[in-house]
């Protein structure tokens, strides 16, 4: 039996969403009108085009950069670190919102991955160091986890490809990272760089696995053998990268190597940034949906608009229950995770299922409802569907975390 037909399991899953508030205040509700107008206003897909088109990373900088001066790094930040203090519901917010414009710039790779990681294991010196430039955009930074092009599994764990040994009391790293995200866009880089000046972010934040266990490590972007990827998405740099006899420093690493509690600690990290991305390309699909409709109503055939024909009619009732699916799902996920609720790892599974689920969806029937016009360069929905397309792929898709859901409820998996 699958795991979705298992209904004694799923009696269980709703249980357990009784005990989480999945109702926004009257703050999050302003945060998200405030986040939404801005980005209307700052980032429209004139934007966008200009950096697909001409590589020119100063315009994803300067959106950064504004969002800097809005605290938007700092709003799930403690105090003490110089943040806002909010929590990962209205980090949230903010990622959706910037996938219904498709943003491009650092803020998923800095604030979802990097960040989070030093919260979850950095000592407070370490926090000092690295958050607070943060939130003060003085840094960047990104998160180097899979080992395997096709593969997001067995990177968090002491089998991963990418290893750290201890040699005369220091740590010294070696492998290959893939699908690691930049901290810019249209960065132009081609072939590999190294050095000052590296590409992608200022500090990286390698996992590598030790005899005990993972292990995790602040390295300078400048140590790293980048490798810009020719992706489908021009909106969102991707690196793979080259880790040769890295000497890491005791301060930049964190936590105790091997030990149960960094293991635990990142797999909480990765949690958080799945079930952001997540949201993120429900936002995409929400927009892309949303031009999808307007077509349906502007576009006539026969005298009448083709969205009164009934088979357009069911392409859009799917799309939109497939969006409200994931939505619900990964709202369900982020108050499990704000409230650390012990099902916080079978919600990110299940949220970043549904909005693969919801992506395949609804660029498929979006690009057959345009016709023609959806391929054409001059449309704005190609640029939709890769930035979803992309997304789905990362951070596991929905065949490897359904796998993962059939491992927690322990049921057979399908499909």
């Amino acid at each position: 039996m699958s795991w979705a037909e298992n209904s004694s399991q799923w009696h269980i899953i709703r249980r357990k969403a009784i005990d989480v508030d999945l109702e926004f205040d009257e703050d999050q509700e302003e945060l998200r009108e405030s986040v939404r107008s801005f980005l209307q206003a700052e980032c429209p897909p004139g934007l966008v085009r200009k950096i697909v088109e001409t590589g020119d990373p100063k315009a994803a900088e300067d959106l950064w950069s504004e969002m800097v001066s809005l605290d938007w790094p700092a709003l799930s930040v403690p105090e003490e670190f110089g943040g806002v203090g909010l929590g990962f519901v209205e980090c949230a917010v903010v990622a959706e919102e910037l996938g219904a414009v498709i943003a491009p710039g650092p803020y998923f790779p800095t604030v979802t991955q990097f960040t989070t990681v030093l919260c979850e294991l950095g000592t407070q010196e370490q926090k000092n160091r690295f958050i607070k430039s943060v939130v003060s955009g003085e840094i960047t930074g990104t998160l180097a986890v899979a080992d395997h092009p096709r593969s997001w599994w067995g990177s968090q764990t002491q089998h991963s490809t990418t290893r750290a040994q201890m040699l005369e009391g220091r740590w010294i790293l070696n492998g290959e990272k893939y699908a690691v995200m930049g901290g810019s866009s249209g960065s132009g880089v081609s072939g590999e760089s190294s050095g000052p000046g590296a590409p992608g972010a200022d500090e990286v934040v390698v996992v590598a696995g030790t005899d005990n266990g993972v292990g995790v490590f602040v390295v300078p972007s400048s140590k790293l053998v980048w490798r810009q990827v020719r992706s489908l998405d021009a909106t969102r740099d991707l690196y793979e990268l080259r880790i040769d006899s890295v000497e890491v420093p005791d301060d930049r690493v964190l936590g105790d190597p091997g030990t149960l509690g960094v293991g635990e600690g990142l797999a909480r990290a990765v949690q958080e940034a799945t079930v952001a991305l997540a949201l993120e390309t429900v936002g995409t699909c929400q927009t892309l949906f949303d031009l999808t409709l307007q077509y349906a109503k502007d576009r006539h055939q026969f005298g009448v608009p083709i969205g009164s024909f009934q088979a357009v009619k069911h392409k859009m009732a799917d799309m939109f229950v497939a969006l409200e699916r994931a939505r619900s799902l990964c709202y369900y996920a982020v108050a499990a995770i704000a409230e650390d609720d012990g099902s916080r790892s079978l919600a990110t599974s299940m949220a970043k299922a549904a909005a693969d689920d919801c992506q395949r969806l609804v660029c498929q029937e979006s690009i057959q409802t345009f016709g023609g016009i959806g391929f054409t360069w001059e449309h704005d929905a190609h640029l939709f569907v890769k930035r979803a397309k992309s997304s789905g792929a990362l951070f596991g898709s929905a065949v490897d975390h359904r796998r993962r859901i059939s491992e927690i409820l322990r049921v057979e998996a399908t499909g």
